[in-house]
């Protein structure tokens, strides 16, 4: 894909608005998922599984939103494992004290709002593994980037790489080859999908894996 001035001028734009919002995604993980799914758009849709803040829907939402193309954003909003109280990545901000849980979709949606994706970016309020049970659509661009237990990651893999079509592309973040940089579980299944000969591994950009179904 041949990347020219406006794009990159809009890239700026959109980086801009990411630095406002929480997430674990870096800048230049970011400008991946805007490249990838710039030229996705061509085929079809795009998916997100993992909306959390809405970080990276802003990078893939704003890329579809240019192509006159639509992203479907995954989360059931009650934040992953490690982002549970007393775990790890816990933040007071996003807990509903009133509730006791953690709960991200409000600042999903604000996100959605500030950055003018509410007419690009569709918000799926559930667990991955429920919607895929009847999901019928062909995508151009999967990205896993849900929970990292290894039930849950496995579970994303198993229901929505069957929706990739021919050409499209399947991206998984925080893939760890060194136990000693984090989790395992999404390296795991991003091995497991390479070995299955579906894909052509292409290069990475810091933790974000990027596959492409033949």
């Amino acid at each position: 894909m041949k990347v020219t001035p406006t794009m990159n001028r809009l890239f700026s734009q959109v980086l801009a608005q990411a630095e406002q919002v929480k997430g674990f995604l870096a800048p230049n993980e970011g400008e991946r998922l805007y490249r990838m799914a710039s030229e996705a758009c061509r085929l079809g849709p795009c998916l997100e599984i993992g909306s959390y803040c809405g970080k990276s829907a802003l990078y893939l939402g704003r890329a579809c939103k240019e192509n006159s193309q639509v992203l479907f954003s995954i989360d059931h909003h009650r934040g992953s494992e490690e982002q549970q109280p007393g775990e790890e990545y816990f933040d007071i901000a996003l807990f509903d004290a009133r509730h006791y849980r953690i709960d991200t979709f409000p600042h999903f949606l604000r996100t959605l709002e500030l950055a003018d994706l509410e007419d690009s970016v569709i918000p799926i309020v559930a667990t991955s593994t429920l919607v895929a049970r009847s999901w019928a659509t062909p995508l151009a661009l999967v990205f896993i980037d849900g929970g990292h237990a290894l039930e849950t990651v496995q579970g994303d893999y198993d229901g929505w790489a069957r929706h990739v079509m021919p050409g499209g592309y399947l991206l998984f973040h925080d893939i760890f080859s060194d136990p000693a940089q984090g989790g395992q579980a999404p390296y795991l299944v991003y091995q497991a999908a390479i070995a299955s000969g579906r894909y052509h591994e292409l290069p990475m950009t810091g933790a974000l894996g990027v596959l492409q179904r033949k």
